[in-house]
């Protein structure tokens, strides 16, 4: 009877071990994005836990989404229950703790040359690379889906000065889902400035931390420059910042958290970055930036039930016509 009972416990543990895998991963630290398009060596680097997990159903090779979680780190009753719903359809997922989104709320400056955006989008590309050189991952099906500060990583992983840096070859991300992204950065108008992965952005109509008024003259401008940018927009009527986050409630005015929401979005291009004002480019301002993130400071959340069953159905949608799993 125990020798039963050890083998039962060892052919359990298997199937855990098979179904979550935790790798530890180093990822390249830089100081901006400068450097980065530069091509030179990080800074220096970080250890980040990802963690693999694989859907039920049995196959050779799976599709794959790597979720990238809000500024306030990984919860389960919002990327874990995301991760879930993408397992059931069929896609395995990969999850990590961002060590750049724990440096940014304990109150590290966004600056106005990169830091830490760069590393954040770096430890992205760490993920991809894990799973395009794992066998049972489809390596040309990986897309990434992020939330706040994961929606930011999300959109900047799509510029392809961005990707050539960081990745070798043509790998890339096969899509793209945006959940409420910061809206710090956007792409200079320029041929092939996107990867031309598609891209779906989720916006909150109530959203004050990116306003919708801000995001759409983003794109405007990004369309009007002849090479239209690979994005489909979903509008959430009467949705706030972080509408899938269950525990946050009713909608409430957060004042200590910083917010760009009243700052131009700043275009990553061949040169320094530049500054979008009244849709056209202008010098890169210090002194524009550290007013705006001032006069900005805070900005509402709350959770949307009917956004976040909306959103969910979107997002499958759009990653089973794009990846097929």
């Amino acid at each position: 009877m125990r020798l039963y009972l050890i083998i039962a416990l060892a052919i359990l543990a298997m199937a855990v071990s098979a179904s979550a895998q935790t790798v530890m991963v180093q990822s390249g630290r830089y100081a901006d994005f400068r450097q980065l398009l530069a091509r030179e060596a990080p800074t220096d680097s970080a250890t980040v836990a990802m963690t693999l997990r694989l859907p039920d159903e049995a196959r050779d090779r799976y599709p794959a989404v790597v979720i990238v979680h809000t500024i306030a780190g990984y919860q389960e009753a919002n990327e874990g229950w995301h991760a879930d719903q993408f397992r059931k359809a069929g896609f395995a997922t990969l999850t990590y703790e961002s060590p750049t989104a724990r440096s940014m709320l304990q109150g590290a400056s966004t600056g106005s040359r990169g830091e830490p955006w760069a590393t954040a989008v770096a430890e992205a590309y760490s993920a991809l690379r894990l799973l395009a050189g794992n066998p049972r991952i489809d390596a040309s099906r990986i897309a990434i889906v992020g939330f706040s500060f994961g929606g930011e990583v999300a959109h900047l992983a799509a510029f392809e000065r961005l990707r050539a840096a960081l990745v070798a070859g043509q790998n890339r991300f096969a899509a793209h889902v945006s959940y409420y992204p910061a809206g710090v950065y956007g792409v200079a108008a320029e041929p092939a400035a996107y990867t031309s992965a598609p891209i779906l952005m989720l916006l909150g109509e109530k959203d004050d931390n990116l306003p919708v008024a801000k995001a759409e003259q983003y794109l405007t401008y990004a369309r009007s420059a002849g090479s239209a940018p690979p994005i489909d927009v979903s509008i959430y009527p009467a949705a706030y910042h972080a509408w899938t986050v269950p525990s946050l409630g009713a909608a409430r005015f957060y004042p200590q958290y910083p917010s760009t929401r009243k700052c131009p979005y700043l275009l990553l291009g061949p040169s320094r970055p530049a500054l979008l004002i009244s849709g056209r480019e202008a010098p890169m301002d210090p002194n524009v930036m550290q007013t705006c993130l001032k006069d900005g400071q805070g900005y509402t959340m709350a959770y949307g039930e009917a956004a976040r069953a909306r959103s969910i159905r979107e997002t499958m949608d759009f990653l089973v016509k794009v990846l097929r799993p």
